[in-house]
């Protein structure tokens, strides 16, 4: 069965990769097929732009596709930036152009009220028309300075909760047992066991 990545981001891909290395599934990104329109993400919710991004890839390629979005809320930004992660800084911000207009943000917050979560929702659409969702999140802390050279997006600022380091002090492996989107694709991989299974009786 071939499963779709709906998304372009190398670094999610990457992730994507290694957390459904175990199953019997070719997989593709929207980077391996041609003429693909734009997704919008401009949903109010991360489970609406997941999906959104699933069904737009799945009805392009007719394959059985993911679509995944993640979002930061730091608490003491009233939760933001949200669903607008990627956006809220502004369009055409680099990763670390991101990262620095959040510590500006939170510049003179204080550690203990420098609480913040990612929250991930994953979807997953086929072609007969069903769809299911998943959410998870993983709770911390927004570090004052970035560390760690792995990851990408906000990972350098976040700090998990217990783990005293950053995502992007994690190597791959570590960070997809603690992270947000390690643990939505995790409760979303018995969905794509169920499907593997029907495509195999349908062989």
């Amino acid at each position: 069965m071939t499963l779709v990545l709906a998304t372009r981001n190398a670094g999610k891909v990457r992730e994507l990769r290694d957390l459904l290395g175990g199953l019997p599934l070719r997989i593709a990104s929207l980077e391996d097929f041609a003429g693909v329109p734009p997704i919008s993400e401009e949903a109010p919710s991360l489970e609406e732009n997941a999906a959104a991004k699933a069904w737009a890839a799945c009805r392009f390629t007719g394959s059985v596709a993911l679509g995944e979005d993640t979002g930061l809320e730091v608490g003491a930004l009233g939760g933001a930036p949200g669903a607008r992660a990627a956006r809220y800084f502004g369009p055409g911000l680099t990763d670390g152009e991101r990262v620095a207009c959040l510590l500006a943000a939170l510049a003179g917050v204080p550690e203990g009220q420098r609480a913040a979560r990612f929250r991930c929702a994953v979807a997953i659409a086929e072609p007969r028309g069903r769809h299911w969702i998943v959410t998870r999140e993983c709770c911390g802390a927004i570090a004052q300075a970035p560390r760690g050279v792995h990851g990408f997006g906000y990972d350098p600022v976040f700090l998990a909760e217990g783990m005293g380091r950053t995502l992007a002090e994690l190597e791959l492996p570590a960070k997809n047992a603690v992270s947000h989107r390690g643990q939505a694709v995790r409760a979303a991989i018995p969905i794509l066991e169920r499907l593997i299974r029907e495509a195999g009786v349908n062989r």
